[in-house]
């Protein structure tokens, strides 16, 4: 089956910078961490989520990438990015990234922004990362995510 138009800009962003991955939708959600690690059958810790937060001073958008198992210290990233952050509402996702939560991907996005990466992310040879839909993702290398997201490696917990 071809994929959703949203899934299949992924797939065509990843075509494009010379990564041989796959985008898979399923017909069931991968929303949560745990249904995304049920659809491709790996360790909760090896989804990537990415979750967007946002300056409450500048109102700058940060994108922090974090396992699966893991909980993000809102504190130790305000530190990071140098003000208080909270996490971003809905409209504020879909307008920086152009997705909807629960499909937001680590790439693609309809702007720039700061991001971080989980350094919990590098015990694995594969992570999964979110594909644009609540029910698509892909599999890649903790290497290639920082590379193509331009993340530094960080202790997000």
């Amino acid at each position: 089956m071809p994929l959703s138009t949203s899934a299949q800009k992924i797939q065509d962003l990843l075509n494009s910078i010379g990564l041989n991955y796959t985008v898979i939708e399923h017909a069931e959600s991968t929303r949560t961490a745990q249904e995304a690690a049920d659809r491709a059958g790996c360790e909760l810790g090896q989804i990537v989520k990415s979750l967007i937060f946002r300056g409450k001073v500048s109102g700058k958008p940060i994108l922090v990438l974090t396992s699966g198992s893991n909980r993000v210290d809102e504190k130790r990233i305000s530190g990071y990015a140098g003000e208080t952050i909270s996490r971003a509402d809905a409209d504020f996702v879909r307008a920086i990234t152009g997705y909807a939560i629960g499909g937001v991907p680590p790439i693609g996005h309809a702007e720039k922004m700061e991001t971080y990466l989980d350094e919990d992310l590098q015990q694995y040879l594969v992570v999964w990362a979110a594909a644009g839909t609540p029910n698509a993702i892909f599999e890649l290398t903790p290497t290639d995510l920082q590379k193509i997201t331009g993340g530094t490696n960080l202790r997000v917990k």
